[in-house]
């Protein structure tokens, strides 16, 4: 397995892993392949099941670092924030969901992995979670509404430290059933540059997920 530069994750031809943590060796979250290598344990990352995944294998390149804070808006059950748990070892992910089913499995998942916050609340409201949640080094949102560029933009204001990135997961079909994928990619993108946000990249998760992209910003 080679290291992908800054992510700490592993890659093994077309396949993408993160070493699961000390603490919960042995244990899977989603039915996910398990694979020892040279004394340690990596969990398979499911790009069919974890927009981010599909998001790397497509190309995305960034930095997040073992001590990072993450704020995860939209986490449902905690598949994706439990390799981004992985990845932040040694810092937190702060994982904010409405559906109280969801962060009843959140929960359990936090109580073997201790660096995941549990949280049920709405992103809409960024300012009601903050007696749990600090300023931040990164934002990662995959919410499937049509103010999705809103919430994100109001939560970057909120927590987001200076200079730093974040990644917004986009549906197209929630922005407008009308207008062609691009089209309402380009729509956030517009909404987030007005807001004074620099795009740097922008992913097509083809053929992982249809009709989904990753943007990803500067502030």
């Amino acid at each position: 397995m080679k290291t992908a530069e800054k992510q700490g994750i592993f890659k093994e031809k077309n396949r993408i892993f993160t070493e699961n943590l000390d603490s919960c060796k042995g244990l899977k979250v989603y039915n996910e392949k398990l694979v020892k290598h040279k004394g340690r344990e990596f969990r398979s990352w499911n790009p069919y099941r974890s927009k981010l995944a599909a998001a790397i294998l497509n190309g995305l390149n960034i930095e997040i670092k073992s001590n990072s804070k993450i704020l995860y808006l939209g986490a449902a059950t905690g598949t994706t924030v439990s390799h981004i748990s992985d990845i932040v070892k040694d810092g937190s992910v702060y994982s904010v969901e409405s559906s109280p089913v969801a962060v009843k499995k959140l929960i359990e998942l936090s109580e073997k992995r201790k660096n995941i916050i549990p949280i049920l609340g709405d992103a809409n409201h960024p300012d009601r979670y903050s007696f749990l949640v600090p300023v931040v080094d990164l934002i990662y949102q995959d919410i499937s509404q049509r103010n999705q560029a809103g919430i994100f933009i109001s939560n970057i204001a909120r927590y987001l430290k200076r200079s730093s990135n974040s990644i917004l997961m986009v549906k197209a079909r929630s922005i407008d059933v009308a207008l062609k994928p691009n089209k309402a990619y380009n729509l956030v993108c517009s909404e987030l540059e007005n807001s004074g946000l620099k795009i740097k990249d922008k992913i097509d998760l083809k053929p992982y997920e249809k009709d989904h992209a990753a943007v990803i910003i500067s502030n």
